[in-house]
């Protein structure tokens, strides 16, 4: 195995542990949000940001808890996202421990900037949607693609996410399983940074190609990490 080295590291069993369960959990998340993203899609028609009372109008007829358990899966995402990321680090050879801990950075402002955005959603939009509170809001809601929460939480999706995968990445040399998780994070930040690229100069083309990758892609490379921090799972 490439990632450690047993004569340099002796990775602790709760550190495997946390990588295993934080991996799992992450990938649930994702099913969670993409079962609820579907169900969406099947039980209401595609909503496109035109103005608030517009949005108010949509919530009203067609809300429900799939939105915002979508939105929290998320946050749960980015929570756990950080812990694999430390478990990494605790198992990675010293000479590139930098890179691990680079990439912990980077994913720890990932997890800061969408856990805001969606905390965000699922509690001071939602409240004050239901309260009919709504002036100024169109800043803070995630269905417009220009307001400030939006772009904040592109800013993690995009840049952060996409820089954590990248750092990440070359920790893992080996063949086999480990050649898999770094061509998955290698192709999880090219799509992330060419999504941040399409949203700032409005290149439709990159930040729709980002949205429609990074469910299928995130969800292989979870999957993979889950394999590989297994007692059994993890390449010789």
């Amino acid at each position: 195995m490439s990632i450690n080295n047993s004569k340099e590291i002796s990775a602790s069993p709760l550190a495997l542990k946390l990588g295993f369960w934080s991996a799992v959990t992450a990938f649930l998340t994702f099913v969670i949000y993409t079962v609820c993203f579907v169900a969406i899609l099947r039980s209401s028609p595609l909503f496109t940001w035109t103005t608030l009372a517009d949005y108010v109008a949509y919530v009203e007829a067609y809300g429900g808890v799939l939105r915002p358990l979508a939105q929290f899966s998320m946050l749960l995402f980015g929570l756990s996202f950080v812990v694999l990321l430390n478990s990494i680090h605790e198992y990675t050879r010293t000479e590139r421990k930098i890179l691990t801990r680079v990439s912990v950075g980077f994913g720890l402002l990932f997890a800061v900037t969408v856990g805001i955005h969606y905390f965000t959603q699922f509690s001071a939009v939602r409240l004050n949607v239901l309260e009919g509170r709504t002036e100024g809001l169109e800043h803070f809601v995630q269905a417009n693609p220009y307001s400030i929460l939006s772009a904040i939480n592109m800013l993690g999706w995009t840049v952060f996410l996409g820089l954590a995968s990248l750092f990440v990445a070359p920790v893992f040399s080996a063949a086999g399983l480990e050649r898999l998780i770094r061509f998955a994070l290698l192709l999880n930040g090219v799509f992330c940074l060419s999504g941040g690229i399409g949203y700032v100069w409005e290149i439709n083309s990159l930040a729709n190609r980002h949205s429609e990758e990074r469910s299928d892609e995130e969800s292989r490379l979870l999957n993979a990490k889950r394999r590989f921090f297994a007692p059994s799972g993890r390449s010789e």
